[in-house]
């Protein structure tokens, strides 16, 4: 009974999220010279709703094993869902893409910002997490430690993003013909060409990434310490949630074309749960 139960509220979140995103995205992000023929919506459609059972499915993981409930939570998921699906990978865009139509950016973040101040809220109340258990109310000591410990895990945390990143970018993406043509580039002839030339020519890139990675980890902390259970049930709900998010890649936009978008989504989804699962192994000690 209670698998039914949980079944009906997950529906009725994908549901929400659904409706909230195309709805949203109709009004902040389409254009009159983007409106696509009924096959291209037809796909739309179908990617909006994979993108909303895979997003709704790890929300309803983490709130349902959330040792918080009510506000806390709500105001939890709502920074962890913007931060995640908007701010992440707005941060590339903006650095990356320099085609955006006029405004486009701003929008991107206000939407962005929309869809989650709607869904977190809902989503504690559809999955009946208003009010605490009695059992959830003690939290274990997790995240606890000096501040030489904490410099010495973030740095560790900075230089295994900086390996990810790099490696799975060059060994998957830049691998595509289309994704080099896409952002102008060629193939060096191997990997240490290729960080060579970025160091010589981007190395503002490495600065980024270095700040995107303590992003990462601070998106991490309130799932680690919401989460009920052993360490790598968290491990696992932060992995899922940093890969999920490259599931709005599967959504056509005529800024990217679907070569491009399927590499970047095999590089990053993979590589985002690996660097998830390595974050709380990071920081397990104090897990």
């Amino acid at each position: 009974m209670r698998i039914i139960v949980i079944l009906i509220r997950f529906l009725a979140l994908t549901f929400v999220y659904f409706c909230t995103f195309a709805v949203v995205s109709g009004l902040l992000l389409s254009t009159p010279s983007q409106q696509p023929n009924s096959s291209e919506a037809g796909t739309a459609l179908l990617a909006l709703l994979a993108i909303s059972v895979i997003n709704t499915a790890v929300f309803t993981y983490i709130i349902l094993r959330s040792r918080w409930a009510g506000w806390k939570l709500a105001l939890s998921i709502f920074f962890v869902f913007y931060g995640v699906a908007t701010l992440m990978p707005q941060i590339e865009t903006a650095f990356f893409i320099t085609r955006l139509p006029p405004g486009m950016l701003p929008r991107l973040f206000l939407a962005g910002a929309i869809v989650a101040a709607v869904f977190s809220p809902l989503a504690v109340l559809i999955l009946g997490k208003v009010r605490s258990q009695s059992n959830d109310l003690r939290e274990p000591s997790r995240l606890r430690m000096p501040v030489g410990a904490w410099v010495v895990k973030l740095a560790l945390i900075v230089v295994a993003y900086e390996v990810i990143y790099f490696t799975f970018g060059y060994f998957i993406a830049w691998q595509s013909p289309a994704v080099r043509a896409y952002y102008g580039g060629t193939d060096p002839g191997g990997f240490i060409d290729q960080i060579s030339g970025l160091l010589r020519n981007q190395p503002s890139l490495f600065l980024l990434q270095a700040v995107r990675a303590l992003l990462w980890a601070a998106l991490a902390l309130p799932v680690i310490k919401m989460m009920k259970g052993e360490w790598w049930q968290s491990a696992l709900a932060v992995a899922l949630l940093f890969a999920a998010v490259n599931s709005q890649l599967l959504l056509p936009n005529p800024l990217m074309p679907y070569d491009v978008r399927m590499a970047h989504l095999l590089e990053t989804a993979t590589s985002n749960f690996l660097f998830g699962w390595l974050i709380v192994v990071i920081l397990r000690k104090s897990v």
